[in-house]
């Protein structure tokens, strides 16, 4: 890949994607994370007015940290960027009082997903007041192989910058662009649970061996245990999230009942 030429790439096509909407700028939800680290240092480079956005909702202090001096950094090289920051704990404490107790696997993971919605709804509100777009941070494995994101939470968004990216694109090019060490070198998470867990905990493979499947096309007669492990891992995860990777179902009336 040519790193600097599809740094070029993506930082034009969001600037005429924003021209041709009539958008003033993005606004962006900064985890501390590095894909939107690179997502909003590509923002950035366009010129157009940025919107940093930080949504605490219980967070693990490391990670708000980091977040908030990434947003430091873009703050000091792009004039037009500035920042705001959200708490939303207070808020998610409200919805789980006003739900019925419940507890158990799918209780937790509804919870983790309901934080990303919120977060969601706070990205929106801010596009929609100043004609903003709201730009999404998955990668290429988590919105197309694994399906590792929350349906309408960081799911929801406007444009998809860095969606065709492995994840090892992804941090070559942050490191291109000069984001900061500690972010590059923080092990990924979602930062939902507000624990300490990571990504790889969470799906059973590394961001690496999740790339290596999803472009697996080889003889499995001669892969290792730990390979086909993964591949399992990977196929699991990528057929029962196709409903977040494909479009919406709809149910189209025959024309012997119109």
């Amino acid at each position: 890949m040519k790193d600097k030429a599809v740094i070029d790439y993506i930082t034009n096509w969001l600037q005429s994607y924003a021209e041709s909407a009539r958008c003033k700028g993005f606004v962006i939800g900064v985890s501390g994370g590095i894909d939107s680290a690179l997502t909003s240092t590509l923002c950035a480079r366009t010129g157009l007015e940025l919107l940093c956005v930080e949504m605490p909702i219980h967070q693990e202090a490391g990670q708000d940290a980091r977040a908030s001096r990434h947003i430091d950094w873009l703050c000091e090289r792009f004039p037009n960027v500035y920042r705001q920051r959200v708490e939303l704990s207070a808020t998610y404490d409200a919805f789980r009082n006003a739900i019925p107790d419940a507890s158990g696997d799918r209780h937790d993971l509804s919870l983790v997903n309901t934080r990303a919605r919120l977060r969601m709804s706070t990205l929106y509100y801010f596009a929609g007041l100043n004609s903003y777009l709201v730009a999404g941070t998955g990668n290429k494995v988590e919105d197309f192989g694994v399906g590792f994101y929350t349906k309408y939470g960081d799911g929801g968004v406007d444009l998809s910058p860095i969606a065709d990216l492995m994840k090892s694109d992804v941090y070559r090019l942050a490191a291109e662009l000069g984001v900061i060490t500690e972010i590059l070198e923080a092990v990924p998470t979602d930062g939902l649970w507000g624990d300490d867990r990571t990504d790889e905990d969470q799906l059973g493979a590394s961001y690496d061996e999740l790339e290596w499947a999803m472009e697996f096309a080889g003889d499995e007669s001669s892969l290792s245990t730990r390979q086909m492990e993964v591949l399992s891992i990977y196929r699991r995860l990528n057929r029962i999230n196709q409903h977040k990777m494909v479009p919406i179902p709809v149910c189209t009336l025959p024309d012997d009942l119109r």
